[in-house]
């Protein structure tokens, strides 16, 4: 028996009081609050199950048993984890003393199947029009981030618009946890790495790496500390057409939070000057939420970022916005994400780059 068949056989023992969950096609995540609360997240809804682990021993074990498949440690001294089971799901856990309520665990768990840009329309994430939008500004290499809370689908929106990049174009993805699955053939993925009993590889390292591979585009699963400083400087400089994810709760917050991230790099900036990165490298800002009334999850804004004003703040222009049009007889959310009837400032680029025969659907918005 191979290594990692035995390591798997071992994870289904030691995670048997959830393993019908990570079996179970329609629960997406799977939340382990101590060994007797167990939630899951099933089509978008939360949902506490009767499972339970025999007691703290058995889900610290479970843990410990995790650490020892993906090479890593967990203990007093490092009490977090982030890894990734065999099936891909990721994983992260985190035990006393930074849990005061005993060892958590958190299993994320992926699609067997890609979202594609026809999946996110008939799944109502976005409208004909929107998505024929993004689809041209993507071909037109503008930088985009899909902006949203935790577990709002950002990355499965991120995976769905890359479907829109040219199978020609040598394409670098960055992530912390490989989620990203891209159908075009000329992909490389890096991975990074934390410190444990030996060097950790960071984004800012994989960023530098990336860079010296002639990447056509750089898709940064999400970003989340100093390497947004290297990101804004790979776009401004030549790489455009980048695409990443950024938690936040709306474009402007957006741009707020991928400032201050860059303020959190080993270079020493003044505000004014990461403000003007932002504003310079960032193209449009896609906001997806998470509804709790149906679980779905829906594009609510499209913003395109316009520079700064005169007195340094951020100008944005809403070009779609989502309106709800009431609840269904099935308790179901209806609404429409529709233009706001603002033209984006490129709207000539189309009929420059060759690419108008991609209008149909937003024909109102580039003409």
């Amino acid at each position: 028996m191979s290594r990692t068949a035995i390591f798997e056989a071992s994870l289904a023992y030691f995670l048997e009081p959830i393993a019908r969950f990570l079996e179970d096609e329609s629960v997406t995540e799977i939340m382990v609050n101590g060994p007797d609360r167990i939630f899951i997240e099933r089509r978008g809804k939360l949902e506490l199950t009767p499972a339970r682990f025999s007691d703290e021993d058995a889900l610290i074990s479970a843990i410990h048993n995790l650490t020892q498949y993906v090479g890593r440690d967990i203990g007093p001294e490092q009490p977090i984890l982030d890894a990734r089971l065999p099936s891909g799901a990721r994983v992260h856990a985190v035990i006393p003393p930074a849990s005061r309520t005993g060892p958590c665990l958190t299993i994320r768990k992926f699609r067997p199947d890609v979202l594609s840009l026809a999946d996110i329309v008939r799944l109502g994430t976005v409208s004909p029009a929107a998505r024929e939008f993004l689809e041209i500004c993507i071909r037109l290499r503008k930088n985009v981030i899909v902006a949203g809370a935790s577990g709002a689908g950002k990355t499965s929106l991120l995976g769905a618009l890359s479907e829109a990049i040219p199978h020609d174009e040598r394409i670098l993805i960055i992530e912390d946890t490989t989620e990203l699955r891209l159908k075009q053939p000329h992909v490389v993925q890096l991975e990074s790495r934390s410190a444990s009993g030996g060097e950790g590889v960071t984004l800012r390292q994989l960023f530098v790496a990336a860079l010296r591979m002639r990447p056509d585009r750089i898709l940064v699963g999400e970003v989340r500390g100093g390497e947004a400083l290297d990101m804004l400087q790979a776009m401004l400089s030549g790489h455009s057409g980048g695409l990443s994810t950024v938690h936040a709760a709306s474009p402007r917050d957006a741009l707020v939070r991928l400032e201050t991230l860059s303020l959190m790099s080993d270079i020493e900036l003044p505000v004014y000057v990461a403000r003007a990165q932002v504003a310079s490298a960032v193209h449009l800002v896609v906001q997806i939420t998470r509804f709790p009334q149906d679980g779905s999850r829906r594009v609510t804004r499209i913003s395109e970022i316009r520079g700064l004003a005169s007195d340094g703040q951020y100008q944005l222009a809403d070009l779609f916005v989502l309106e709800m049009k009431g609840t269904s007889r099935d308790g179901r959310l209806q609404s429409s994400l529709e233009p706001t009837g603002e033209k984006p400032s490129f709207a000539r680029e189309p009929q420059q780059y060759g690419v108008t025969d991609l209008i149909h659907a937003s024909e109102a918005l580039w003409g």
